[in-house]
């Protein structure tokens, strides 16, 4: 049974103190939580959903934006994440964990549509195919104050990755300007040192660079991180850190960033051409907090980030062998953004019956505005991809651990295009089983 919510294992397990003492804890940490002794840990969780959306999903919406106003309205269902976790105890510091993800349902190959080459269908390979590993390493504990972590792990990089699990964000679907512009969730291989001296939290980790050829458009690096080879390709590295400050009770602020060059990093390395004259520096700055007391939970995050060397890759990458899963057909920008809040009160809390039987209902809003095409690139413009997006809802807590959830969204873009309502309804779960 779940005894417990994952965030307050993670307090009893990695600080020995009260849940409202630590407004949220990292998400590379919840996948080993050993207490009560034991040295096995399993857990995880998931997610459903089902939306509508009250605007086109034709090929053509933002090019001929007239000719798609009176479209009809799509939906789905879709199983976003389910996380299965595994972790284990060897004693003496020694631990090890294991994020198993599957995404969308699927185990493999899955035919999407490319709209940034003209609506052409494509049967993708990811690696690993919609299963993913997204954690599996060793770790080696000195201390509360030192850890060594190895192999492959999440990059806390902005909100959404540090605090990925469904219950760390009110919408049914993950925040979606972070999600756009930055991996999601971004884990790679790599080493990470990280400890927690009294209210701060730190962490430090070299991994893989980013890899350019998958950058786009629309979503700019965030593909980056994957690779169809059966490795990460690392010509080049990049380093990524975080700090964490709990303020007081109820209330955590984040900073995090990375850097890394980012073209070249491919196969095969070239001994000459454009991949060895420019390096596609990378920089990317974010800063979160998580507010959750007095029946409230806010939680905000700010993300930029700057890409050298930009205006090469839609030429670098043309001129590759036309059997290269590596092919530019846009322009990719030189910055990106994101900026989000997001604020829910429980209403339950001023019922006594439903306070005694530990149920919660949130009513929540949210604001977001984000755009992965944030500079044009060689004059090279495409608004469409500046978005405003707002969203209310509620999130109804049965108990700690499951959380349905129901909103309507509305999507603004600029006049010269159609704006995106939707409403989404889902459910979630997160804990641990042992």
């Amino acid at each position: 049974m779940m005894k417990k919510s994952i965030t307050s294992l993670m307090i009893c397990a990695l600080a020995g103190v009260s849940p409202a003492a630590m407004a949220q804890q990292n998400a590379g940490d919840s996948v080993m939580l050993h207490v009560s002794g034991h040295r096995l840990s399993v857990g995880g969780y998931g997610e459903t959903g089902f939306s509508r959306n009250f605007y086109s999903d034709h090929v053509s919406r933002y090019s001929q934006p007239e000719e798609h106003k009176d479209d009809p309205s799509h939906g789905k269902f879709d199983i976003p994440h389910a996380v299965i976790y595994l972790g284990y105890d060897f004693g003496k510091g020694w631990t090890m964990g294991t994020e198993i993800e599957f995404e969308h349902g699927g185990n493999g190959l899955a035919y999407e549509k490319e709209d940034e080459e003209g609506g052409e269908w494509e049967q993708e390979v990811e690696k690993g195919g919609e299963v993913e590993l997204e954690q599996f390493w060793l770790q080696k504990r000195f201390s509360q104050a030192a850890n060594i972590r190895a192999g492959h792990i999440v990059v806390p990089v902005g909100l959404n990755n540090a605090h990925h699990e469904p219950l760390n964000f009110f919408t049914v679907y993950r925040p979606e300007g972070e999600n756009t512009i930055l991996p999601s969730t971004w884990h790679q291989t790599g080493v990470s040192f990280w400890g927690r001296y009294r209210k701060v939290r730190y962490e430090a980790q070299l991994l893989a660079a980013l890899n350019a050829d998958q950058f786009t458009n629309t979503g700019w690096i965030h593909k980056g991180h994957k690779s169809p080879l059966e490795y990460d390709v690392a010509n080049k590295y990049g380093m990524a850190a975080r700090v964490d400050y709990y303020v007081m009770p109820g209330l955590r602020m984040g900073l995090s960033g990375y850097y890394g060059h980012t073209i070249g990093n491919t196969y095969p390395a070239e001994k000459n051409g454009l991949s060895t004259t420019y390096k596609g520096r990378l920089a990317v700055g974010a800063v979160d907090l998580t507010f959750n007391r007095n029946n409230w939970i806010v939680r905000g995050q700010a993300d930029y980030g700057y890409l050298g060397d930009a205006d090469q890759l839609k030429y670098m990458y043309n001129r590759k062998n036309s059997k290269s899963p590596f092919k530019h057909s846009a322009f990719v920008s030189g910055n990106a953004y994101a900026v989000g809040i997001e604020a829910g009160y429980d209403v339950f809390s001023q019922m006594a019956r439903m306070r005694a039987d530990g149920k919660k209902l949130y009513v929540f809003g949210r604001f977001e505005s984000y755009n992965p095409y944030a500079s044009d690139t060689k004059g090279v413009s495409y608004d469409y991809t500046a978005v405003k997006r707002m969203a209310a809802g509620i999130n109804y807590h049965p108990m700690p651990e499951i959380a349905v959830k129901a909103e309507y969204s509305h999507r603004f873009l600029k006049n010269t295009y159609n704006d995106e309502p939707a409403v989404n309804i889902g459910v979630a779960y997160e804990g641990f089983f042992f």
